[in-house]
């Protein structure tokens, strides 16, 4: 008599799992600060000090010249958007509550909807970012001009996308090591401030470099979304689908481990953390 009603239906199992998802990234959104608009707010913050920086040092060192030919700050932000969506997701991934957590001991609640949760949080709170802005910038600085801004989302949910696979891939592996795994973590968000190639124009650099950055694949999400942005430049050294392949690739097997490691929880694992 105290059980909960579920619905057989395979539409109303859906509905209750996208509901359960849609509570649990609001949660989510809410765990940076307990007011929602201060914690995108603090994400606005530190978008603007990293395009600040970049542009402060690409001035100092008088590299202004090796940008594409058109907005200087808008050839910044196109690559600092991107690299914050795919990092902050690969972050929000990885913090996902494991099967051995407190949360999963209630009975709607899975790793799967905790993943989707942290994930679509850190999409929602990364767009909503970066349009307010660009939004900003529109009005107090000078109008934007961005030649095909649905490739350019397009390349920006691409970025989304392969920043849940790789953090789908080290959330497998943290239970079993969990130092590894975080440090792992730490140093791919580190290195890929420079593998990104956000701070390079792909088509200026010369062969040999190529090679050091084209085995990323934020390394091509970048090159391309540039290529929709500005209308002038046409990416030589990248395309989309090994990005798109490769996330494919990391999601399946990080996939399968958290299953494997679903299947093998152990409340014990909590005090080794």
């Amino acid at each position: 008599m105290f059980e909960a009603r579920r619905s057989t239906s395979w539409i109303g199992s859906a509905g209750g799992v996208l509901g359960l998802i849609f509570h649990n990234t609001v949660r989510s959104v809410r765990k940076t600060h307990a007011n929602a608009f201060m914690a995108i707010g603090l994400n606005i913050f530190q978008t603007v000090i990293l395009v600040v920086s970049f542009y402060v040092l690409f001035t100092v060192l008088g590299i202004r010249g090796a940008a594409i030919r058109g907005d200087f700050i808008l050839f910044i932000m196109s690559g600092i958007f991107l690299y914050m969506v795919h990092v902050r997701t690969v972050q929000a991934v990885f913090s996902t509550e494991g099967p051995s957590s407190p949360m999963m001991l209630h009975a709607p609640m899975t790793t799967f909807v905790a993943i989707a949760s942290n994930a679509l949080a850190a999409l929602y709170t990364q767009i909503l970012s970066v349009i307010l802005v660009l939004y900003a910038y529109h009005v107090i600085f000078q109008p934007i001009a961005i030649h095909n801004w649905k490739g350019a989302l397009a390349m920006m949910c691409l970025a989304w996308f392969s920043g849940v696979a790789v953090g789908v891939l080290f959330l497998g592996l943290k239970p079993w090591f969990p130092s590894a795994a975080s440090t792992g973590q730490s140093i791919y968000s580190r290195v890929s401030m420079i593998a990104s190639g956000k701070m390079f124009v792909a088509n200026q650099m010369p062969g040999y470099m190529i090679d050091w950055f084209d085995w990323n694949p934020l390394f091509h999400v970048i090159d391309q979304t540039r290529g929709f942005v500005f209308i002038n430049y046409f990416p030589h050294y990248s395309n989309v689908t090994y990005p798109l392949y490769i996330s494919l690739a990391l999601m399946m097997i990080g996939l399968m481990g958290e299953f494997f490691t679903r299947q093998n929880a152990s409340i014990s694992w909590g005090a080794r953390r």
